[in-house]
């Protein structure tokens, strides 16, 4: 039987938010938005465990108070790119997972997925010699700018998708595109890309909009209309 772990890297500051509080920690619902990504995973009894990867110097978990399930873990073991925390995370479990035990890394503020979205990438990738990750295939046009902020010319979108997470790759195979990554001093933005670099084609599982990645303002009071739907949706079912 197939075993499955995520990783949460959460030592990021989100900048571009503008906020003085990393992005994971801004409310949503009432509670830190870290909370709400955790909660898909806590509640599922196909994920073995969690690990929750912090900032050696992050003051805000503990003050936050986040609910945390008993399969989930925290270290504080963050690099300063995202690579090298996911990396520093995966040896931190070293010993207690086998190469073989399939890694979903998650990013933090990305709380909109779903049990459903859960587990039809796990359904989908299970049995996959490589693995992959949730994506949806891209919707707009997409224009190349010239250093004057002007159209340099469209690009094609035809086999365009857009990366999602969870992105989920076996344990030893993880480990091993990552150090190459470091070793090599290249920048993988996600796991996926570090995985392309050792010669494999990582499977796209169709992802949803809800899935979204929060970034910008905007993004939160996204999520948060979303999430409130959900909620009227389960209200309704129930009366």
């Amino acid at each position: 039987m197939p075993i499955f772990h995520v990783i949460i890297p959460a030592a990021g500051a989100g900048s571009r938010m503008g906020s003085q509080v990393p992005k994971q920690y801004l409310p949503l619902s009432g509670r830190p938005m870290i909370e709400q990504t955790l909660r898909v995973f806590s509640s599922s009894n196909r994920i073995s465990s969690v690990a929750v990867l912090l900032s050696a110097d992050d003051l805000e978990w503990d003050a936050a108070k986040i609910q945390i399930s008993d399969k989930t873990r925290i270290y504080r073991c963050g690099g300063i790119i995202r690579s090298q925390t996911v990396l520093n995370g995966l040896g931190e479990l070293s010993g207690h997972i086998d190469p073989d035990d399939w890694v979903l890394v998650h990013d933090a503020a990305r709380p909109g997925l779903t049990d459903g979205l859960l587990n039809r990438l796990l359904d989908k990738l299970e049995n996959d010699a490589v693995g992959g990750l949730l994506a949806i295939p891209l919707a707009d046009t997409l224009k190349r700018a010239d250093d004057e902020q002007r159209v340099a010319h469209t690009e094609p979108r035809d086999h365009l998708w857009q990366a999602q997470t969870p992105q989920m790759f076996r344990y030893g195979m993880l480990v091993e595109a990552l150090k190459l990554a470091a070793e090599k001093s290249s920048v993988a933005t996600d796991e996926a890309q570090a995985i392309e670099a050792l010669g494999h084609h990582p499977k796209l599982v169709l992802g949803e909009l809800r899935n979204l990645k929060v970034t910008y303002p905007e993004d939160l009071a996204l999520i948060e209309a979303i999430l409130q739907a959900d909620v009227s949706r389960l209200a309704v079912k129930t009366n």
